[in-house]
């Protein structure tokens, strides 16, 4: 099942992707009644912070009235025309693995990692699928990382890594955004990472049933419509289980709760000489203007255009 968010009168509405187009939930719900038990979620927080459960019960409202819902015109839009918002709106906790695919670790001139590498973004970072990224006035070296976002669906505390995908609601591609020289002023790099809307998620939240092996999946990055970056999360140092199972033996993970995987090589980034970042001398940093696309395999693709600050 695809998710997704768009903006109907200024609000936000839960929509569900499917062959015959995206299905408005709420005016789906108000049509075609649930069964009277259901906690049917009709917003994008409800699906989303109501974890697995919620998401079964969606599924099936869906499956069980499918026909009426597919002859109510009405409830059918138009994916060209809608305005996104975020399919994973405010996660409490974005955790983020650091150097997590081995080539993009040996192009950064960084050792291949024995643990993972974790930091942290913040909710002012998210930003929609087709929504406009802010450059930092005070920065000339924004970076693009294709990631795959992780998006937690039950509470998970010191789960065996064999078990971990059981927690997953489902996945979606995630645009990790660097400012290289904010990132590297310190040993911390919340500076450069943190900046606003600079983890643009989308466009759709995909139920884990529907990705499968979250491991093997080709991941790319374009930039104005030439390809930078071309992997598959194989080459993942720790793979999604054991990410899940080795946060969880630290904090308790609760659902919407977003964890970004790493990036694969192709970057502008070239490496830090402890005065100075370096790119790679056939790439730029990007710049106003620039569009930059995220596909992930079996997730879509996430485009958002780099402007100035104002």
């Amino acid at each position: 099942m695809k998710l997704l968010s768009y903006y109907q009168d200024s609000k936000q509405t839960l929509g569900v992707l499917l062959e015959q187009g995206v299905l408005d939930v709420n005016k789906a719900a108000r049509n075609v009644l649930p069964e009277p038990d259901a906690q049917l979620a009709v917003t994008i927080e409800q699906a989303v912070y109501g974890g697995v459960e919620a998401l079964k019960q969606l599924q099936a409202y869906i499956s069980a009235n499918y026909e009426q819902l597919a002859a109510d015109p009405e409830l059918w839009l138009d994916e060209k025309q809608l305005a996104y918002g975020p399919c994973v709106p405010a996660p409490s906790k974005i955790i983020c693995v650091g150097t997590n695919y081995r080539k993009h670790a040996e192009e950064s001139n960084m050792p291949i990692p024995t643990i993972p590498i974790l930091f942290n973004k913040f909710p002012n970072t998210i930003a929609a699928h087709q929504e406009s990224i802010p450059l930092p006035f005070n920065s000339s070296q924004v970076d693009y990382e294709a990631e795959l976002g992780i998006v937690i669906g039950q509470e998970a505390k010191r789960v065996l890594k064999e078990e971990a995908l059981d927690y997953v609601l489902g996945y979606c591609n995630v645009n990790d955004l660097s400012a290289r020289e904010l990132q590297f002023r310190t040993h911390q790099w919340l500076l450069g990472k943190n900046c606003d809307k600079f983890s643009p998620v989308g466009p759709y939240l995909v139920s884990a049933d529907e990705v499968g092996d979250p491991n093997n999946l080709t991941i790319r990055c374009l930039v104005n419509g030439e390809l930078r970056q071309h992997s598959s999360t194989s080459d993942m140092v720790f793979d999604c289980r054991e990410i899940i199972s080795y946060i969880s033996q630290h904090m308790t993970l609760v659902p919407g709760d977003l964890i970004l995987t790493g990036t694969p090589e192709g970057v502008v980034f070239n490496g830090f000489d402890g005065k100075e970042c370096h790119r790679k001398p056939h790439l730029e940093w990007l710049k106003d203007g620039d569009v930059v696309t995220i596909e992930i395999e079996k997730l879509g693709s996430l485009t958002n255009r780099m402007i100035k600050e104002q």
